[in-house]
Parts: structure tokens; C-alpha cells; sequence
């Protein structure tokens, strides 16, 4: 098989195992709230946790890991440490066919830590698996490989909470045990990532190692190119932009799902909504992925700066239409509070559409300038940028069960304008200096 075809092969095959491991995860994030408050209500004063608590202690561990990620991958380079890593997301589904607390914030420790080195083997991987003409649409074939995660189980979900205004326990019994079949099978998905043929010198590298120049640094070595870039100009102002996809990733994966969930206005359906919310946001990030990796090259052609600049116009839509159709208080508990207009499902269903194509705006962008802009620093490169985000992520939930609606979408607009400009600006800055000849970095 040609190095090109070999290339292609492992982003798909990569793409496919986290289709599959995020099947479980984040429709298990999504509805985590909804089901653990059944739950609760099932047992008769036994407590098996706070859904928005353990979101944040997972997004909490992942920033905190992110700065050993580097040196995990580095040491057992970047297909065992994205096994390892989804075994932890294995273990934390297990964890809700018996809910309780020890073990649900024990299994957010876990896959917070497995997040880390998952994520920073996979930017690794497809660094090492693409080149300047084609990291573009390596980027956006696995976003939207990954984002079909979000329709399965979700599609699942709707079904079997379709008019059911609580969640009985055998109905999370069968969700669980599907969503843990597909978390083992991303895994053993895994497997079949393929070592591939260097371009430079015709011989095979080893895919438990970088393939790059990271190979020769040591774990440590790792760690000290991190802080070094996190000291630079460029990564200082696409911190922005990290940190706003952490803020809107934890409002579309768990606090708009659970008010819509709590809006008592759509009636006895609003758990089956839940699930069809998530569906519409998968369909709206696999639309963008598709659209930004598989026409990249068209949709590249004046930049990454105008995509960048549609998925925030397309999010400011979407928290505008959500502000007049939600009560403010429905993030935290059920209610048929005042809203300023009737709310509908129809631009409820419209508003996860947006925040989904929205967020495939960013992250493809994201990961294209990443891989353009540190091919030789993939590893602490991508582990800033999930240090960042899940950080973000991480003060989201915490303050998800505090604020109103109305203050979260304030924050979500303040920081993705920023996100926006600083993003941009580098983006600029990369052009110019490609037109002059110069470095930027």
C-alpha cells in the first residue's frame, strides 16, 4: 500500500475508533445529569452524584494532565496511550449501570486522565499521518468521523426516552450496555492503526513512537518544549480560541441539553427532545467537518479567518434564539418559568443544529493551524490546546449549576468574540508572513 494510502487509511481508522468511544461518551455526558437525577429520585434519598460535579472533575484532571500527556505519549508513543486512554473512558460507562457516587467521581478522575493522553496521542497521530497539503482535510475527515458519534447514541436515546418524563432503571441498564459495547469496540479499533513508510528515508518507524523529530526527545524534554510554547506569542492568542471551544463544549455537551430537558413547556416529550437535540448538533458538526475537510482545499482558498468568522456568527444566531426560548433558570431545575417568547421546539431543535456547526467551525480551524503551525511539537502543541479548552471546559460545569442562562450565554459571547479576534489575528499574521517569506515562528 502507498505511503499516501496508508496515510489515509490510518485517519479513518482513526476517525472510526473515536466514533465509536464517543458514541458512549458524550451521549453518556449529555444525558448524565437527566439520568442521574432519575436516579436519585428512584432510591429514596441515596445520592449517585451531581452529573454537572463530575463533568467538571473530568474537564478539571484533563487540564492538569495535559501537562504529563506530552511525556506519556512521547515514552509509549501515541497508539498505546490512545488505548490506554480509552480504556478509562471504558470504565467510566461501566460506572452508570450501577450509579453511585464513589464510583462516578472515582470514573471522572479516570477518564479525565485518559482524555489527556487520548487527545494528545490522536493530535500526534494525525500530525505524523499528514503534511502541509494535506492536514486540512485529514483535520475535518476525522471531526466528522467523530462527530457521527453524536447521532448513534443520541438516535438510541430518543427513542427509548421519547415521552417518558423520567428515566426508569432499565432503560439505563440497556442505553449502558450499549454505549459500553461501543466504547470496547472503538478500543479494539485501535488496533488496526498501521505503521507507516517515512517519505524522507524509506523506513518504517514504528507507530509506538512519534515518527517525527519528537522521537528523540525524552519525556522531560517534553514537558520543557510545552512551557516553552506556551510562552510564545502564537499559542498565547489561540489560547483564546482553546478556551472559548472549552466554554461552548460544555454548554452544548451537558447544559443545554439538560434545559431542555428541565423546560417543562415541551411537555412530557422534553426527555425525547434531549436526544434529538444531540443528533441535530451531531449533524451540524459532521456537516462542518465534511464541509472543511472534504472540499478543504475550496474552503481553504481564502484562509481559514472567514470559517472561523462564520462559526461565531453562527453561534452568536444560536445564543440569541436560546436566550428568548428557554427559561433562564433551566439549566439547573425543571421549570415552566417566563420566557420571552412561546418555547418552541422547532428553534429549540434549530439552535443545536448551530452550536454544533458552530463548534466544527472552530476545532477544524483549530487543528488545521496546529498541525500547519508546529508539525515538529504536535505533541505539547495539541496538549496546550486540550489544557486550555478543558480547563475552560472545567470552569464551565463548576459555575453551570450557579448562574442562570442568561449569565452563561453572556460569558459564551464575551469569550468567543475574543476566541474570534485573537484566532484571526494569528491567522493573518501566518498569511503575511507566508506573502513575505518570513517566519512566524
Amino acid at each position: 500500500m502507498a505511503t499516501c494510502d496508508i496515510r489515509l487509511y490510518n485517519i479513518i481508522v482513526l476517525g472510526v475508533s473515536f466514533m465509536l468511544i464517543f458514541t458512549a461518551f458524550q451521549t453518556c455526558s449529555m444525558i448524565e445529569k437527566t439520568v442521574l437525577d432519575s436516579v436519585k429520585a428512584d432510591v429514596n434519598g441515596t445520592n449517585p452524584g451531581d452529573g454537572y460535579t463530575s463533568l467538571c472533575i473530568i474537564y478539571a484532571v484533563f487540564s492538569a494532565s495535559n501537562w504529563a500527556a506530552p511525556s506519556v505519549v512521547n515514552f509509549a508513543g501515541p497508539k498505546i496511550s490512545m488505548i490506554v486512554g480509552g480504556i478509562m473512558y471504558f470504565l467510566f460507562i461501566l460506572s452508570f449501570l450501577k450509579p453511585m457516587e464513589w464510583s462516578l467521581y472515582l470514573g471522572s478522575v479516570l477518564v479525565g486522565f485518559g482524555a489527556a493522553i487520548l487527545w494528545t496521542g490522536q493530535g500526534n497521530f494525525l500530525t505524523i499521518n499528514s503534511d502541509s497539503e494535506t492536514v486540512s482535510r485529514n483535520s475535518g475527515i476525522f471531526w466528522a468521523l467523530l462527530q457521527c458519534s453524536l447521532l448513534f447514541g443520541n438516535m438510541y436515546s430518543y427513542f427509548v426516552f421519547k415521552g417518558k418524563s423520567h428515566i426508569s432503571s432499565s432503560d439505563r441498564t440497556d442505553l449502558f450496555i450499549g454505549l459500553s459495547a461501543a466504547a470496547l469496540a472503538g478500543i479494539l479499533t485501535l488496533l488496526l492503526l498501521r505503521k507507516k513508510r517515512n517519505t524522507d528515508s524509506e523506513n518504517l518507524v514504528n507507530l509506538n513512537s512519534s515518527g517525527t523529530s519528537e522521537t528523540s526527545n525524552s519525556p522531560l524534554q517534553a514537558l520543557k518544549r510545552s512551557f516553552q510554547l506556551l510562552k510564545t506569542r502564537e499559542m498565547l492568542f489561540l489560547s483564546a480560541a482553546f478556551a472559548y471551544t472549552g466554554l461552548e463544549l460544555t454548554f452544548f455537551s451537558g447544559v443545554y441539553g439538560a434545559s431542555i430537558s428541565h423546560d417543562q413547556h415541551f411537555g412530557a416529550d422534553r426527555n425525547g427532545l434531549l436526544g434529538l437535540s444531540g443528533i441535530l448538533i451531531g449533524v451540524g458538526e459532521i456537516l462542518g467537518g465534511a464541509t472543511f475537510g472534504l472540499f478543504g482545499k475550496r474552503t481553504n482558498k481564502y484562509g481559514r479567518d472567514p470559517i472561523v468568522l462564520m462559526g461565531y456568527l453562527v453561534h452568536m444566531t444560536a445564543f440569541y434564539l436560546i436566550f428568548i426560548n428557554i427559561p433562564q433558570n433551566a439549566p439547573s431545575v425543571e421549570t415552566n418559568d417566563f420566557t420571552y417568547v412561546m418555547s418552541n421546539k422547532a428553534v429549540a431543535l434549530l439552535c443545536s443544529f448551530f452550536l454544533g456547526f458552530g463548534d466544527s467551525c472552530f476545532n477544524t480551524q483549530l487543528y488545521s493551524m496546529l498541525g500547519f503551525m508546529f508539525p515538529e511539537d504536535s505533541s505539547p502543541a495539541f496538549a496546550l490546546f486540550k489544557f486550555v479548552q478543558s480547563i475552560a471546559a472545567a470552569i464551565g460545569f463548576a459555575y453551570s449549576n450557579v448562574l442562570l442562562l442568561e449569565w452563561q450565554l453572556l460569558i459564551l459571547v464575551i469569550s468567543g468574540t475574543a476566541g474570534c479576534v485573537c484566532f484571526n489575528t494569528i491567522e493573518w499574521q501566518n498569511s503575511w508572513a507566508a506573502k513575505s517569506g518570513y517566519q512566524t515562528i
